[in-house]
């Protein structure tokens, strides 16, 4: 469970396709980042992928998934259309202006984009600031 105020368990899914280039390497420290956070849990595309009849229904089954690809090409909306697996929460990372090289060092300000891209898909609110007589981040307790 998050440490965060007024947060509640998550039951967020989060699948990175981890292409070999900057922006696959983002999604999968995305993940990472986001499932110690407590947003959600990484969960394996490559098990979707290979067809593994638990994973495909663990994603069908998923209360909310984000799904992240690294380019236009689509990799793991592939996987989910081959499994039948509804694409819900569905990001490119290039569609965030971030350009695609194959240098896999890692932009610090390009991660916290992608991760705020992933927080609003799945439906993240940041908690409310403190009000008079109120707990402390407002939420009454």
């Amino acid at each position: 469970m998050s440490d965060t105020c007024c947060a509640t368990e998550s039951n967020v899914m989060l699948l990175a396709c981890s292409g070999a280039s900057n922006v696959g390497q983002l999604t999968n420290q995305a993940a990472v980042e986001l499932t110690r956070e407590g947003l959600g849990r990484m969960f394996c595309l490559a098990g979707i992928g290979g067809g593994l009849s638990g994973f495909v229904q663990s994603a069908r089954d998923a209360a909310t998934l984000v799904v992240m690809d690294g380019c236009e090409l689509g990799c793991a909306r592939a996987i989910f259309e081959r499994a039948e697996v509804p694409l819900k929460n569905y990001l490119v990372v290039t569609d965030l202006g971030i350009d695609k090289n194959h240098d896999l060092a890692l932009d610090r300000q390009s991660l916290e984009t992608l991760k705020m891209a992933v927080r609003r898909a799945a439906g993240w609110r940041p908690p409310r600031l403190a009000r008079p007589g109120g707990g402390s981040c407002g939420c009454g307790g």
